[in-house]
């Protein structure tokens, strides 16, 4: 197929638009008529595969990628639907994210709210730690390669770079963007995941501050400076940061491995803290922040069994509310079509003014909504006892949720409905 062609059909894809270009590829918006969606697809150019030594390093980066599909199935990943390699034609068929990449927010006039900056960067280290337990690095994060969709919602891209634990040890060496490399990489030594947490540290570092921490006029210049200068905090620019996000990115940032954040867990777990303030006060008030479910429903028994892509839908078809003691959250014999799990707290279940249970943190109330299949009305009264912080699911929306997410709240109602009997048949029989 020509160029020419290529800008009204790839393949069996309608060209939409074209979204841009980098030094190995443009990328366009096509359709994909046979499951009715818009579909990015990142065409190679072709002399990247004429010359012999070239096109060794780029069939490697292809295959690298195109060997991803279907496999790295994360909500804050871009998923790769197809690969075709011709012989004048390679193009990578992607999920289409209507934002664009978050380059824009990189500049000194458009940074984000700091707060959008850290929940932007906590999904990505989320998604980071998924990719790292399929045995994958990167290896080539910064913002070009971020996409996003309305505030918050990202998806990683381009794993052209990756290095993937498998049987093929073979691997290209200096690849990647100099200016997000960690000092390991930049000296080409061995890499592992934590190679991925010093590039997410600079990225965060050119979010909050529209600079990059460590700039040269060439490559030698910027390489010496990554693996000898000193590193200015994110607060000497953009001085209204708080001591606890220059210590984040601080660390995540550090040059010695052993001063970094070791593990994903770690890095994400500080992120959701500078977030959630304390739970008196401002708490009260504030929104719930996606950082903030993702973290607390992961703590809750009744979601242990979970995906974190599971997780995920949860969190973003609940609404979260803080309630205090004495209000009133059901009635007996109202219509219910929602079901609540108490995420922190307390509240009683009294039925005609006789208690039946005290529940706390992890338990679900008003399951009757989603488990019957006739009578919607509720059995009891809710109460609010101790300060509660509430998630509703309305079970209307779990039809939107995935088979897999489904199966998981009926096994958990399952294994909370047994347990609550096996309760109530103890105090019948006064054991």
């Amino acid at each position: 197929m020509s160029a020419e062609a290529s800008l009204s059909q790839i393949g069996k894809y309608p060209v939409r638009r074209k979204l841009g270009e980098g030094a190995t590829s443009e990328v366009y918006q096509c359709y994909d008529p046979f499951n009715d969606r818009d579909v990015a697809i990142k065409v190679a150019f072709p002399e990247n595969f004429q010359d012999p030594e070239r096109a060794r390093v780029y069939k490697k980066l292809f295959l690298t990628e195109a060997s991803l599909a279907g496999k790295l199935q994360h909500p804050h990943i871009c998923q790769i639907y197809d690969a075709v390699a011709e012989e004048k034609l390679h193009y990578i068929v992607m999920e289409y994210v209507d934002g664009g990449t978050i380059e824009k927010y990189c500049r000194p006039e458009a940074l984000l709210p700091v707060e959008r900056t850290v929940e932007i960067i906590f999904k990505c280290t989320r998604a980071l730690e998924f990719a790292q337990r399929l045995g994958i690095t990167h290896r080539d994060l910064k913002p070009a390669n971020i996409l996003h969709t309305g505030e918050t919602q990202v998806k990683i891209t381009d794993f052209g770079a990756a290095l993937i634990a498998s049987g093929d040890t073979t691997q290209i060496l200096a690849i990647g963007s100099p200016a997000y490399m960690s000092p390991e990489q930049v000296k080409e030594g061995e890499l592992d995941h934590r190679t991925d947490i010093y590039s997410i540290g600079v990225v965060m570092y050119h979010l909050l501050t529209g600079r990059l921490p460590f700039q040269g006029a060439n490559n030698y210049s910027l390489v010496y400076q990554i693996t000898h200068s000193q590193l200015a905090p994110p607060s000497r620019l953009r001085p209204a940061l708080p001591p606890e996000i220059d210590a984040l990115v601080m660390r995540a940032m550090a040059r010695e491995l052993g001063e970094r954040f070791q593990e994903w867990a770690d890095f994400s777990r500080e992120l959701a803290h500078v977030l959630r303030p304390e739970r008196s006060g401002a708490r009260r008030a504030q929104r719930f922040a996606d950082s903030d479910r993702f973290e607390t429903l992961r703590t809750l028994g009744f979601f242990q069994e979970f995906s974190d892509a599971e997780l995920w839908e949860v969190a973003h078809i609940s609404t979260w509310r803080h309630l205090e003691p004495g209000q009133a959250l059901m009635k007996e014999g109202e219509p219910g079509d929602e079901f609540c799990i108490l995420a922190e707290g307390e509240v009683t279940v009294t039925k005609r003014g006789k208690l039946l249970n005290v529940l706390g943190p992890g338990e679900p109330f008003g399951e009757m909504a989603y488990l019957s299949k006739k009578d919607k009305r509720r059995g009891a009264d809710v109460t609010v006892t101790a300060e509660a912080d509430i998630i509703y699911i309305p079970t209307a929306k779990l039809g939107r949720v995935s088979e897999g997410c489904r199966h998981n709240f009926d096994r958990a109602f399952m294994a909370i409905l047994a347990d609550r009997l096996a309760m109530a048949n103890l105090r019948l029989s006064g054991v």
